[in-house]
């Protein structure tokens, strides 16, 4: 029986946004080309058409990940059931120290994107409306609100953001030791002994 060469145009829609995500991370939304990224996968360029109607909805499938990956795992951290401000806010940053969590070499590369997108600078400013409602709602469950949850709030976001845009690099749990403190600060009080241990378990 001849043997039928496998297709090298049918790879599927996620090694296309995987290798795409690859090249928008490491070298910003200009290296994310149809040809570079068929050379780089070895495929056609024909194969790119099975997936995706465009390059703009390669680009809008990064937007995607982007929006699930760090928005959306703020929202879901923020609203994690907690017995105090202090173990609420544990939850929140260890999106700060889990790569799994949230991917701060993304959310520097949209940012930069965005500079010169305005479309997407409009995302970005409703995702991080979106992001700052939610730990400020995180803040208000424990009894903070109005200027004392938004401050709270926006230093908590920018402590973090300025974390990845200064590319400051710790080890994790040297990380999570600083996370400590971070808590102390933004709630106000120390955590508990319990709520403290408990948290560097996980990043141990």
């Amino acid at each position: 029986m001849k043997k039928v060469a496998p297709q090298k145009n049918r790879a599927s829609r996620e090694t296309w946004i995987d290798a795409a995500y690859t090249a928008f991370v490491n070298d910003g939304i200009e290296a994310v080309k149809i040809m570079p990224l068929a050379k780089t996968l070895n495929l056609t360029r024909t194969g790119f058409y099975w997936h995706f109607k465009d390059l703009s909805d390669l680009h809008d499938a990064i937007i995607d990940i982007w929006r699930t990956r760090n928005t959306g795992i703020i929202i879901e951290r923020c609203a994690t059931p907690a017995q105090s401000l202090c173990a609420a806010l544990f939850y929140l940053i260890d999106c700060w120290i889990d790569n799994d969590l949230f991917d701060a070499p993304l959310d520097l590369a949209i940012r930069n994107w965005a500079r010169n997108d305005a479309r997407l600078q409009t995302l970005v400013a409703q995702s991080d409306d979106a992001r700052l409602t939610a730990v400020k709602a995180l803040f208000a469950r424990f009894g903070k609100t109005g200027d004392a949850a938004h401050y709270r709030a926006l230093t908590v976001i920018l402590t973090q953001t300025g974390y990845y845009s200064m590319h400051v690099s710790e080890p994790r749990l040297q990380r999570a030791i600083a996370g400590c403190q971070y808590v102390e600060i933004f709630a106000g009080a120390p955590p508990s002994p319990s709520e403290k241990d408990a948290f560097l378990d996980r990043h141990r």
